[in-house]
């Protein structure tokens, strides 16, 4: 087999994991290569992610570059018809058709990098996250360091209000920063429930029915 060529077309790349193992960042990074390559590149951001205050995508170490804030995601297609590449970030914010315009846009021959949770502050799948896993042509899973023990394998986003882990009842989207969340290893990943008096840490156990 020959080398994966980051230029070529008809793909998909996914760069996936929790709140600071730096997906924007690696996101950023690839970008640039393609830039560098002389290729039209159009770079698309969700109009929900209100943390950059202007219509660009930021990584945690200040890097930057200009994007199209969007709302439905149908709306890409007409943006970046004349695209070679198309960068997404946040993909775990767009509605369920993200998965088609996804599989349009490889059909019609081009490059696309996108970034997202995989799983929410609840530890459970996020959005569109799992089809469009599925459909990549390729998958990077970063991790992030523990902010609690200081491990280097957190896969886990960590929601904190005041300082303390959320309700697993609180809101499903709430967009904040380091104050907000925080990457955890399994170990340290705590899931309050105030209405059943239950404290959820490090893996969940599922319950099945035995026949």
């Amino acid at each position: 087999m020959g080398e994966y060529n980051i230029m070529d077309g008809y793909s998909f790349e996914i760069i996936t994991g929790p709140m600071s193992c730096g997906k924007t960042e690696e996101l950023l990074r690839r970008i640039r290569r393609c830039i560098i390559a002389k290729k039209k590149v159009k770079v698309i951001s969700p109009d929900v992610d209100t943390r950059a205050k202007g219509d660009y995508i930021e990584s945690r170490n200040g890097l930057w570059l200009d994007a199209v804030k969007v709302k439905h995601s149908v709306q890409i297609l007409s943006l970046v018809k004349d695209a070679e590449v198309v960068a997404i970030d946040e993909l775990q914010f767009f509605d369920s058709n993200i998965v088609k315009v996804i599989t349009q846009l490889m059909n019609e021959g081009k490059k696309i990098i996108g970034t997202g949770l995989e799983l929410d502050f609840k530890a459970e799948p996020f959005g569109s996250m799992p089809e469009l896993l599925c459909i990549a042509t390729k998958v990077d899973k970063l991790h992030a360091v523990c902010m609690k023990c200081g491990c280097e394998h957190a896969t886990r986003t960590q929601r904190l209000i005041d300082g303390l882990p959320a309700d697993k009842n609180s809101p499903l989207i709430m967009i904040g920063g380091d104050e907000t969340y925080e990457a955890r290893c399994i170990k340290c990943y705590e899931l309050p429930d105030v209405n059943s008096k239950t404290h959820t840490k490090g893996f969940k156990l599922l319950q099945f029915n035995h026949k």
